[in-house]
């Protein structure tokens, strides 16, 4: 009797059961205790990104892009990401993939909307000025993919050009349009490996070193039989993109990037990690990071929420004080205790009405983006206090 493997799904070929086109994942003949397998096409990284285009809150990402290091499994091959960007700058390199979705590969023109990033919880409110350095990262990220079965090495970057169209900027609609750049299309065209992200995680993640690790890890969840890795500290460096001659010490390295990107992940994903040192002699020669998925995701949706304000704080266990910022989006009307500031200290309107609070609280996000305020800070009531005597409305 023969059945069709793709991905997780069986089903008996008779009936033709699994994905369209030729995009099976193998043949299996199983006749008696004897089993035989034919390897045929697999699923392309594109079509799952495809499929998944109905779900905002989840992006694909080709395993050689999210695991940065190396692939390593049927393939005999591996990724380099040298000058690995910033959180901001990663951020944005993760949007530009889920906009794009089964696209990817395509050598088209992509775009977004400045007014569709504010909107994203955990993104900050950007505008030419922030986004110039941020796609000048992006654009230096350099992609070595080494194919050692053809014994080619390829060079190349993640991006080919890209544009931001500022001349509604006054108005919100700014746009960004980018072209990936041959060599990840390819890498994406050729993909038969990915990583389910969470978007709001992503976003939401603070540090580059807990971004890069949360993708590495969530490329390997899928993996039957596999809930463990053992890292290099070579290899872990490479990972999490720590700058050579920076945390060169074991113990720095651990307390400033592996421990925080763990215990950050444990807080905002829908994984557990905890790690294991691993002694050669009397030196630490690799650290093994396992995993499992939360029977119950709840407190970390909870925590996502939640405002950044006072995160660390509630992740470390010393939040005494419940730690407030100024909302990333909407109206402050019934919002305390912004509401009543704004009631208490912005003129009136011919002297008796207050002022419309959305366009005053959009008036303010404005103002503490031009001024580098973050609406977490520890003085925020103070700022919005003082900026609303000043308000007005025209």
């Amino acid at each position: 009797m023969r059945f069709c493997v793709s991905g997780d799904k069986w089903g008996p070929s008779g009936d033709k059961w699994g994905p369209s086109g030729d995009k099976w994942g193998r043949h299996v003949d199983i006749d008696g205790d004897k089993m035989s397998t034919i390897n045929v096409h697999m699923i392309k990284t594109t079509k799952v990104a495809e499929d998944r285009a109905y779900d905002d809150t989840k992006s694909v990402l080709p395993a050689e892009f999210a695991r940065g290091k190396h692939l390593g499994l049927e393939k005999a091959t591996h990724t380099y990401i040298n000058h690995a960007p910033s959180a901001q700058a990663l951020k944005i390199m993760h949007l530009m993939i889920a906009v794009a979705g089964g696209r990817m590969a395509d050598d088209v023109m992509h775009e977004i909307k400045g007014s569709d990033i504010r909107q994203i919880k955990g993104m900050r409110k950007h505008d030419k000025a922030s986004l110039a350095p941020l796609i000048a990262e992006i654009r230096a990220t350099t992609i070595v993919y080494d194919d050692t079965l053809t014994e080619q090495l390829t060079i190349g970057g993640f991006l080919d050009t890209a544009k931001v169209d500022y001349r509604y900027d006054d108005h919100g609609d700014i746009k960004v349009r980018w072209w990936f750049s041959r060599s990840f299309r390819e890498t994406a065209a050729d993909s038969t490996h990915w990583a389910i992200m969470d978007r709001q995680t992503v976003f939401a993640l603070r540090s580059k070193y807990s971004i890069q690790l949360y993708q590495y890890i969530a490329s390997l969840v899928g993996l039957k039989h596999k809930n463990r890795h053992r890292f290099l500290i070579t290899e872990l460096r490479s990972i999490l993109g720590v700058q050579e001659g920076k945390l060169s010490r074991f113990a720095d390295l651990n307390k400033r990037a592996i421990l925080p990107s763990i215990s950050e992940i444990n807080q905002l994903s829908r994984f557990n990690l905890s790690t294991r040192t691993i002694m050669d002699g009397r030196y630490i020669s690799a650290v093994e990071i396992s995993w499992e998925e939360k029977p119950d995701p709840t407190s970390a949706k909870n925590e996502l929420d939640r405002p950044k304000a006072g995160r660390k704080a509630r992740r470390d266990g010393t939040a005494e004080n419940p730690v407030i910022a100024f909302p990333d989006l909407g109206s402050v009307k019934d919002c305390q205790p912004w509401d009543k500031i704004a009631r208490d200290n912005a003129p009136r309107i011919d002297g008796r009405h207050v002022p419309d609070l959305r366009v005053l609280a959009d008036a303010f996000r404005k103002w503490c983006g031009e001024k580098s305020v973050p609406f977490d800070a520890t003085s925020i009531e103070k700022t919005f206090t003082t900026w609303c005597k000043g308000y007005s409305p025209r």
